[in-house]
Order: C-alpha cells, then sequence, then structure tokens
C-alpha cells in the first residue's frame, strides 16, 4: 500500500496502520486482478485482448494456457514439467493450494472417458430440485407441451403472483444451469422476460422445467477427441415467435472439433417484415460470434479454419446473404447485418442451405415433442455419464 503524494514528508519514517483488510473492499478486486497480471506476465504470459480471463504462453513448441476467475485458476498445456514450474512460480508469489486434476469448477463436474470428457452440474441441479420441494416429483420427458404460447396478459384463471421473489430465484438459478444444459435455453428465456411481473402460469412452466431436469439431472455437454479440426454452426430463427411483440427467437449451435462449445436462444430486438429478414438477423447473430471464436482460437495457436460453414434452412436468407441483387427485400436492412454478405465474400463464412428435419438450431427457437426433443439433444451431444 503506497501513501498518496503530498500526504507524508520524504523522510517519513512510520508506516501505515490498516483498520480493515484489503478483502471486502470495493478496490479489492482491482487491486488482486493487477496483481495476479503482472505476476502472470513476469513468467512470460500474454493476456488475451478476446477475452481478458484467458491467458497463454507460447515459446517455440511449449504451450501453456491460464483460465482465470477471481481467484479459481485453471492451468493446461502441452508440457507437465513446464506446468509444475509454473505452479512452483504461483507458490513463490502466493499462497495457494493446488486441487491437481480439474475435477469440479464453478459449481461444473469435469467428468472423464477415455473418448474425451463431460461438463456436468448434478450436485447444482440437485441441490435446486431439492430447496423446492421438487426431489421426489414425477419427470416429464420435455420442458414444455407443444403449441403453448407464455403470454404476460393477466386472465381471470391467471393472475400475476404476489410474491415475485421465489420465481426470480429460480429464474436467476436456472438461468446458471444453461452453462451445461443448452436443452433448457429456450424456455429460460422466455421464462426471464417476466421476472418482475410473473403469472401463476409462468411459475407452473417454471417448476415444470424442473421435473424435466429431474428425469436426468447429470446431463451435460460432451467434449468429445475428434481428428477433424473443424469450426461449423447451425442457425435459425422462428419468425414471429411473441404473438405480444410479434419478435422473432435468433437460436444458433456452434461446434468446434464436432463438440458443442457456444450456443444461444434469445429474442431479436426488432420486429422482422418476413422470415427471410429474421433468419438473416440470426446469421448476423452468428456470425459476430464465429467471428470472435476464431479470435480466442488464433490466441490457442488454432489457425486455419476457414471458411467455417453456417448451416441454415431457409432459402431466401442463404442467396440474400451471397447475392446482393434481392435490393427490394433488403433494402430496409441495418447496416450491421450485411456482416453476413461482408464474410460470406471475404471467404470467412460458408453458408449452406439444409433441410428443416436436420436443423440443429430448432431446439433454441421453439417447444418441440419429446422424441424430436430427444434427437435434437443427441445431435448436440447432451450425455448423462451418471446413467450407467
Amino acid at each position: 500500500m503506497e501513501l498518496p503524494e503530498g500526504y507524508y514528508s520524504p523522510n517519513e519514517t512510520r508506516v501505515c496502520k490498516l483498520i480493515k483488510s484489503l478483502y471486502g473492499l470495493k478496490q479489492a478486486p482491482r487491486k488482486w486482478n493487477e496483481k495476479l497480471t503482472l505476476s502472470l506476465n513476469e513468467n512470460g504470459f500474454v493476456q488475451s485482448a478476446n477475452d481478458y480471463s484467458l491467458f497463454v504462453k507460447s515459446q517455440g513448441s511449449l504451450f501453456l494456457a491460464l483460465l482465470v476467475y477471481v481467484d479459481d485458476i485453471v492451468i493446461t498445456g502441452n508440457n507437465e514439467s513446464e506446468i509444475e514450474k509454473f505452479k512452483h512460480f504461483l507458490k513463490t508469489k502466493f499462497l495457494i493450494k493446488d486441487l491437481g486434476e480439474l475435477k469440479y469448477f464453478l459449481g461444473i463436474e469435469v467428468l472423464k472417458d477415455k473418448n474425451g470428457l463431460c461438463l456436468s452440474q448434478r450436485k447444482y441441479c440437485l441441490e435446486l430440485l431439492d430447496e423446492f420441494g421438487l426431489i421426489g416429483s414425477k419427470p416429464v420427458g420435455a420442458p414444455l407441451e407443444t403449441n403453448v404460447y407464455v403470454s404476460y396478459v393477466p386472465t381471470q384463471d391467471d393472475s400475476f403472483l404476489v410474491d415475485i421473489t421465489k420465481y426470480q430465484q429460480l429464474i436467476g438459478k436456472l438461468i446458471y444451469l444453461t452453462m451445461t444444459r443448452p436443452d433448457i435455453s429456450f424456455y429460460v428465456q422466455c421464462l426471464s422476460q417476466f421476472m418482475h411481473s410473473p403469472l401463476q402460469s409462468h411459475l407452473k412452466i417454471a417448476l415444470r422445467l424442473l421435473r424435466y431436469l429431474k428425469a436426468s439431472p447429470g446431463k451435460g455437454v460432451y467434449i468429445q477427441k475428434s481428428d477433424s479440426v473443424t469450426l461449423s454452426a447451425y442457425v435459425d430463427a422462428d419468425w414471429g415467435k411473441c404473438l405480444d411483440s410479434r419478435k422473432s427467437v435468433t437460436g444458433f449451435a456452434v461446434f468446434f472439433y464436432d463438440s458443442l462449445v457456444s450456443w444461444k436462444s434469445k429474442k431479436q430486438a426488432t420486429v422482422s417484415r418476413s422470415s427471410t429478414e429474421s433468419e438473416y438477423r440470426a446469421l448476423a447473430s452468428v456470425t459476430c460470434e464465429i467471428l470472435w471464436i476464431l479470435k480466442v482460437l488464433n490466441d490457442l495457436n488454432y489457425k486455419n479454419l476457414l471458411p467455417v460453414k453456417i448451416y441454415c434452412d431457409n432459402r431466401s436468407a442463404v442467396l440474400l446473404a451471397t447475392n446482393p441483387v434481392f435490393h427490394e427485400r433488403s433494402k430496409h436492412f441495418e447496416v450491421d447485418l450485411h456482416v453476413v454478405r461482408q464474410k460470406c465474400t471475404s471467404g470467412v463464412i460458408e453458408i449452406e442451405q439444409i433441410d428443416s428435419c436436420d436443423q440443429t438450431a430448432d431446439i433454441f427457437t421453439k417447444g418441440l415433442g419429446i422424441n424430436q426433443h430427444n434427437l435434437l439433444c443427441d445431435k448436440l451431444k447432451l450425455i448423462d455419464m451418471f446413467h450407467a
């Protein structure tokens, strides 16, 4: 700790006595991050400009990567002896505890087998079920019945909740659970729109979602080994999904090494005049996500991944992205949407049309029947390692 200039004499020999520990103060996180970053830079690590929690060290054939969350650090690399040297370096700078091989991180369990690893939140999910009294409930096969519309308009049989705290707590915890459960992303984003004025029906849907989780609480994203270094994405949009605002829903899934690495289900900000426009907006969203992923992979020494294939089931949107002739249909589009056409022309992405029945991103845009829902979960490579 240093005193401000002018507060003391240059010949002062007294020292400061801290009345309160640095922990808990507003400046504590910033000072801790500053100290850690300086120490990592001293050891040769470079902070990624695309993700500030990522630090990489690349010297010849040596490669180490660090992922930092406050004072929790995950270390990986291609040289075990260098990893041990770095751990010893950290011990000289900080009081640390080596927990060994990664098994649990921020509530996420890491389960390994011979073909890869599974990221699961089983313990968190079971605690959530117990908290809301559904640990012994009867499970359901799908998060929501098909053709069910979630509205914000109250009726005589569906009034506003008197105490919204319980609903807000439940949705907040479900949002955290979507880190390893992409199969509930669409339903959680629908329910999260009513955080300030939920209806009785919204709480019922949220509790049904817990009953769906009860069927397989250990299900999670499977990261498998693969020889094909490819990056691809599936994108879809449900035009005018919200009957109240008439806004569409964007959904996409990005795969790296044939494993799911990024996904999103989100209502679009503006109303689209056609299904082509809503699909094109979804293409713009996934294009921006791919550009960011490419930058992060470049930090991890992954190169030559272009062009990235994007699979879309709307023929007009595919043609619009590659053919600038459709002026009458697209002259009202915002300028930022044309990043799709620009990246197509420069060879960064390549858009291919697929049949709607093969669209993996459907699970992020609409409620599905049990069979179709389970089929898409398999395509996303969601598995439950706790089921023998």
